[in-house]
């Protein structure tokens, strides 16, 4: 993302719509007036409703705050797999009462990520990164939440731990990136896949083939903002405003109608998250 480039105009309206997940924090969100704004802009373009993911401890308490802001608001909170190695007990014990709140609809984003152990300072490493992932798999479990998992080249054990430990019941591969193979996998184990602004990239070409091997029932929509600006916006700060670019783009790969699957897929934000 750059600051360099200018917002995204805002699209043609597309409703209803659900961000099945973004980061209102990093989006400049601070306070209630703040979040209010970000969704307002949202709302006037069909995006209704919002999940703000938590990736540390700060913006987990930050997430389930602006949930109890603002009705269209719901939260995930989680430990991302980079920082797994800040799981202490008095982080668990804080994660656990926030994911408890009934405004927070879901653990997450929690799973694996093997690109940045070895090129980030202080990124947990993969024995850590999967003990943490065990860790939020039994929370969900114990909480009866969907699992919202961040993936990064790590589809097979990720798969492995998720068939170790027994899933949840309901799976959510948030920011869907894989290829077709992963898909099917994913597909066949009921679990639900999220799609970003990705998929509007032309060099995205495994997961332009994997999106539409996807049944209409098990496809979320989301922005991950501010980051995964769709096309032609690639590099521009992203919003929940933003997501109706992103699901035309989905459309025009699965051969269907925008406002349909904008229908099923607000459905299925309702069905997975137990939205009002």
């Amino acid at each position: 993302m750059s600051k360099s480039r200018p917002a995204p105009e805002a699209p043609e309206p597309l409703a209803p719509l659900v961000d099945a997940h973004t980061h209102l924090d990093a989006c400049g969100a601070t306070d209630a007036a703040t979040t209010a704004a970000i969704v307002d802009r949202a709302a006037a373009v069909g995006v209704g409703r919002v999940v703000t993911v938590a990736d540390d401890l700060h913006a987990a308490q930050f997430a389930v705050r602006a949930a109890h802001w603002d009705p269209r608001v719901f939260a995930a909170v989680a430990i991302h797999p980079t920082r797994a190695n800040s799981l202490d007990d008095t982080t668990r014990t804080e994660i656990e009462r926030l994911a408890a709140d009934p405004r927070c609809v879901a653990v997450g984003e929690t799973g694996l990520d093997l690109y940045w152990p070895g090129k980030l300072d202080g990124c947990a490493e993969p024995a850590e990164q999967e003990e943490g992932f065990r860790w939020h798999i039994d929370l969900a479990k114990r909480l009866g939440k969907p699992l919202m998992i961040h993936n990064r080249e790590a589809d097979d054990d990720l798969l492995r731990v998720l068939h170790s430990e027994g899933a949840p019941e309901t799976v959510i591969f948030h920011c869907f990136s894989s290829g077709p193979e992963m898909a099917r996998a994913c597909v066949d184990a009921g679990y639900h896949l999220s799609f970003s602004g990705t998929v509007s990239f032309r060099n995205a070409k495994a997961l332009r083939e994997a999106a539409p091997l996807v049944p209409r029932a098990q496809v979320l929509v989301e922005t991950d903002a501010p980051f995964l600006t769709p096309h032609p916006f690639r590099g521009a700060p992203n919003e929940p405003y933003c997501l109706p670019y992103t699901v035309r783009a989905l459309a025009d790969v699965r051969g269907e109608s925008a406002s349909e699957l904008a229908a099923a897929t607000t459905a299925n934000a309702e069905r997975v998250y137990g939205l009002s």
